[in-house]
Order: C-alpha cells, then sequence, then structure tokens
C-alpha cells in the first residue's frame, strides 16, 4: 500500500494521482509517463584509463619544450655560459630513462641499459662546451660510463640466464662490486697519474672475495644451505 507524497492520503495501487490533491503518483520501480527521469546516470561509470603512448607523448612534448626554452634563454638572454647545455642533457636522460616505462615497453632490458649509457654518455659530452675542454671526458667519463655499462650489462645477464636465488644473487651482487670498484681506481690512477697502484679498491675487493668464497661454499653444500635459509627465512 503506498501513500501521497503531498498529503499523505492512502493510495489504491491502480491509481496515477492523488483523488484528494491531484499529486502524480510516482513509483521509481516503474516510472510512470510524462515523469521526468533522475538527471543522475543509472549506470555506474569509469574513468578511460590514459595510455602509455598519451603519457610518452605528453614527456616527450615537455622535455622538449624545457630544452628548446632553456636553449634560447641561454643563446638570447643568458650568455655568460653554457648552461642550458646541461638542461638539455639532463632531459635526453630522463627521456631516454622513461622508454621502456611509457613508450615501448618491449624494449629488451640489455638495449635499455645500453641507451642509458650513451644517454649519460652524451650529457658528459655536453657538458665539455660548457668547460671549454674534453680531456677529461675521453680520459675519464667515457672509459667509466663504458665499465658501468658494461658491469650493469653483465650482471643483468647473469640474473637473467643463470639460476636468481637470494644467495646467488648476492654473489653476482658482490663480485659486479668487485669489478667495478677495481675497474674505476684504476681508471681513476691512470688519469690522474699514468700509473695505477690500488689502494681503497683492494680493501673492497679482498671483502667482496670473501663474501663471495663464502656463498659459493654455501651453495655447494646443500644441508648448510638448507639450514641457513630456515634460520634467515629466505
Amino acid at each position: 500500500m503506498s501513500y501521497c507524497v503531498n498529503c499523505g492520503v492512502e493510495l489504491d495501487g491502480s491509481l496515477k494521482e492523488c483523488p484528494l490533491c491531484n499529486t502524480p503518483v510516482y513509483n521509481p520501480r516503474n516510472p510512470a509517463e510524462g515523469v521526468e527521469e533522475s538527471p543522475f546516470p543509472e549506470k555506474k561509470g569509469q574513468v578511460e584509463k590514459v595510455k602509455r603512448k598519451d603519457f610518452g607523448i605528453l614527456l616527450t612534448v615537455v622535455l622538449v619544450a624545457a630544452g628548446i626554452t632553456c636553449g634560447l634563454l641561454n643563446l638570447f638572454v643568458f650568455k655568460g655560459a653554457a648552461w642550458s647545455l646541461f638542461v638539455i642533457g639532463a632531459c635526453l636522460i630522463v627521456w631516454v630513462l622513461f622508454i621502456p616505462v611509457v613508450i615501448y615497453s618491449n624494449l629488451s632490458i640489455y638495449t635499455s641499459l645500453l641507451l642509458d649509457g650513451i644517454s649519460i654518455g652524451v650529457y658528459l659530452y655536453l657538458i665539455t662546451f660548457a668547460l671549454r675542454t674534453d680531456a677529461w671526458f675521453f680520459g675519464l667519463a667515457l672509459p667509466v660510463t663504458i665499465l658501468a655499462v658494461c658491469v650493469a650489462e653483465a650482471f643483468t645477464l647473469c640474473v637473467k640466464k643463470l639460476p636468481c636465488t637470494f644467495l646467488t644473487t648476492s654473489l653476482y651482487i658482490f663480485t659486479a662490486v668487485g669489478i667495478l670498484c677495481i675497474g674505476l681506481e684504476i681508471l681513476i690512477d691512470w688519469y690522474l697519474h699514468g700509473a695505477v697502484q690500488l689502494v681503497w679498491s683492494a680493501v673492497v675487493l679482498t671483502v667482496c672475495v670473501i663474501i663471495d668464497i663464502t656463498l659459493i661454499t654455501l651453495l655447494s653444500m646443500t644441508r648448510l644451505r638448507n639450514a641457513v635459509r630456515r634460520r634467515l627465512h629466505f
């Protein structure tokens, strides 16, 4: 049984308006003809998801605009030094870093690391124009960048192609750190002094070798490895 919303009189189910005050009878489950529909949507909608391509275009436009704007300011307004090269190089690095995320998600990690290294190398080379010398770039910056990229590629290859557990990943990490530190000190000493004398990297390498030997021993002894896993919960 229903009642009039205006005067409260009891209504018969077949009535379309109140017999007392002529107020239209409205059934929300069966709206009468001529009754205005609700302005609110009956179905829940979803906001359209932003595509990676659209975000990539937006990111590219913003970075290109930032680089061009800073370049023009440096060329016509602030002419004291080539500071815009730092901004342009940074924009390039950010764009390259975001390629596998928002632009081309199918890019292999090896290619991505190589592109990261190239973008860093280009950024460092742009700095040579601001400093008006490139001796430090070819003598130290470029070799260090190549070394870092090679170590990163080798580490990624080990993680992808070889058994990957907590112990093996730790083994790869400490090995990469030892090789990287040795390479850095060799390159720095050769650039500064023209000779190589290992000091701090030898200490780091010694620690890494001790840890690597320990990890290899754990990996080669099943019972010992299982005991360590149970106690360390990994």
